[in-house]
Parts: C-alpha cells; structure tokens; sequence
C-alpha cells in the first residue's frame, strides 16, 4: 500500500495511547471521509501501472491542490479521529461502502468478488 495509508496506521497507533487534543484546524468529519475515499482511489490507480507515462500527484499534493489541506492538517486531524477507535473505523467503514458501491458500478452492476483472484472485472 502507499505511504499515506501507514501514515494513518502510524497515527493511529500512536493515538490510541495518549489523548489527542482537537487540532485548531480539524478537518470535519464528512470531508475527512471524502479524503481518505480520494486518497485511496489515487494510490489504487498509481498502485495499477496501467499507464506508466502518466506522473500522479503526491498525496501531499492531491490534498492541496483539492481540498486546499496542507499534510500536516491532515495528518492531525487523522491522528485525533484516530484517538476514537469506533469513530474512525466508521468512517473507514463508510469509505469501504463508497469503494465497494463504484467498483460495483464499475462491474456492470455485479457485486464486488469476494476473491481477489476472481478479479473485479470479468
């Protein structure tokens, strides 16, 4: 996987030992979600290879550019819905359902496979 998504590991790890303050800048939660959902779409077509002449952003970059986040807010604001396991795993929830519902669409309107060897397009 990419950087980012250890990053968040990382933070998460990290904020479920301590208490984490609410950052002054704290990204709310529904456009959290819809970065962590873009930030995954990103390293799932870098990670395909498909067109290797095409240079992707940086995380960093695409968070900028987009959402007009610096890395650091970000990276603090994960931190602290980290901090709260049931919140953050619902988001990443939420995050799991968007994926699964555009590969769908993606697929034709058939479900996603349950075995990555089956594939996602048949």
């Amino acid at each position: 996987m990419n950087k980012s998504f250890f990053l968040v590991l990382l933070l998460s790890i990290v904020a479920c030992n301590q208490v984490v303050e609410k950052p002054d800048n704290l990204i709310d939660e529904d456009q959290m979600v819809d970065m962590i959902y873009d930030i995954s779409l990103l390293d799932a077509v870098k990670n395909q290879g498909v067109v290797s002449q095409v240079t992707y952003p940086t995380t960093s970059q695409f968070l900028k550019s987009k959402y007009k986040v610096d890395s650091l807010t970000f990276a603090k604001s994960s931190q602290y819905y980290a901090a709260d396991y049931k919140k953050y795993k619902k988001m990443y929830e939420e995050v799991k359902q968007r994926l699964e519902e555009e590969t769908k669409k993606i697929n034709g309107g058939k479900p996603v496979a349950p075995n990555p060897e089956e594939g996602i397009v048949k």
